[in-house]
């Protein structure tokens, strides 16, 4: 049988989130000093181990965390959570390769602006003024590429492009060559 400092080791795993000592006795089926105890040994047990793991209390209880020595890979390796919105802006700007925020703006609308900055702080737009412009061009960064594991992006060539994207007909990409060629569609 396993050690209950084991257990409790799985059971904060499995989980995956912060858990309160009541809960981590019933589910170890054993009572709350038993379980702070094990808890106690597991922590310290962690506390030394040269390990990318750490067990720690939080507010709302103890949780399994990769140490924050690794949140630099933590960036790189998880993409953060942007809106559909600020998505679809990071697409357009994407497929256009550069495009000034003005521009940006009359395709996509005033929420555009929020966008950028959602962007540009993630890291995935670069924000450059242009020398006699009041606009700003905007550019997808490197890990952009890295996180979405693009490195070029056809140019999609369309014949007219709505105000709004959400309203434009969409682009039947099966007639688009990687080159950014249109290919001949059959007519049916």
């Amino acid at each position: 049988m396993f050690r209950l400092s084991s257990q409790i080791e799985a059971i904060l795993y499995l989980k995956g989130q912060a858990l309160d000592l009541a809960f981590i006795a019933e589910c170890a089926g054993c009572d709350r000093d038993a379980a702070e105890t094990a808890m106690m040994e597991l922590m310290d047990d962690y506390a030394h181990r040269d390990s990318a793991l750490e067990v720690v209390e939080t507010p709302t209880g103890y949780t399994l965390q990769l140490r924050a020595s690794f949140q630099a890979l933590i960036d790189k390796m998880i993409p953060p959570e942007i809106g559909t919105g600020a998505l679809r802006t990071l697409a357009a700007i994407a497929i256009k390769g550069s495009i000034s925020q003005t521009d940006l703006v009359e395709l996509r609308g005033s929420g555009a602006y929020q966008h950028v900055q959602e962007l540009v702080e993630v890291g995935f737009v670069r924000k450059r003024r242009q020398s006699g412009s009041r606009s700003s061009l905007l550019q997808v960064t490197d890990k952009f590429h890295r996180t979405y594991e693009l490195n070029d992006l056809p140019i999609l060539q369309v014949a007219a492009v709505s105000k709004d994207l959400e309203e434009s007909t969409p682009i039947d990409l099966a007639t688009i060559d990687p080159d950014g060629v249109d290919l001949p569609t059959q007519s049916g």
